[in-house]
């Protein structure tokens, strides 16, 4: 379920904090696994299932001095998606939920992003998820950003976001409590 991978997706805009004065490009550190795609749905209204998605990639560019010119692109294999149990994974990998036999990744590629106090942002965008393409919000925050220990230059947000699985043609029902999904993100990019 999960998609919004968005994943990415709020990076850009999240990150308009402090640091870098000028338009930077950076890549989601995938291979350091400084950057997860999770979720979660209740189950039955009694508890909640957690998820995550384990093979995503993207990138942002960021400009602090104009973070409205911020930009998100990220791409999820959601055949990755990893609930700790192989049979619900596998039945999540059906055509009950995500048929990643037809779909067999997820997108996301932001339209906009508005600054909506010290730190925080809403990236909107477009969600192609199930072979279905809609606009989604990303409530987006700036964790920080800084050099790290290896040369490089690092910036970080979190973001969340809440789909209803009907709007990308997930018909299974799960009853009355499981209608939508909470993606919940976190990621690091490193810049280009």
């Amino acid at each position: 379920m999960l998609k919004k991978t968005l994943v990415a997706l709020s990076l850009g805009a999240a990150l308009f904090g402090a640091g870098q004065a000028l338009a930077a490009d950076y890549a989601i550190d995938k291979q350091g696994q400084h950057a997860f795609v999770n979720f979660k749905i209740s189950h039955l209204g009694y508890s909640w299932l957690y998820g995550t998605f384990k093979d995503f990639d993207g990138s942002f560019s960021f400009d602090e001095k104009n973070p409205e010119a911020s930009q998100v692109k990220v791409t999820l294999n959601t055949a990755s998606v990893d609930t700790n149990n192989a049979e619900r994974d596998k039945h999540l990998r059906s055509g009950d939920f995500l048929n990643v036999s037809q779909h067999p990744t997820a997108t996301f590629a932001s339209t906009a992003v508005k600054s909506t106090g010290a730190g925080t942002a809403d990236i909107s965008g477009n969600l192609t998820l199930n072979g279905v393409t809609k606009p989604v919000v990303i409530a987006a925050s700036f964790v920080g950003q800084g050099d790290d220990p290896w040369g490089g230059y690092r910036a970080g947000f979190e973001g969340s976001t809440t789909l209803k699985l009907k709007d990308f043609d997930i018909q299974k029902d799960l009853g009355p409590a499981s209608q939508e999904v909470q993606l919940i993100i976190s990621v690091e990019g490193v810049r280009q």
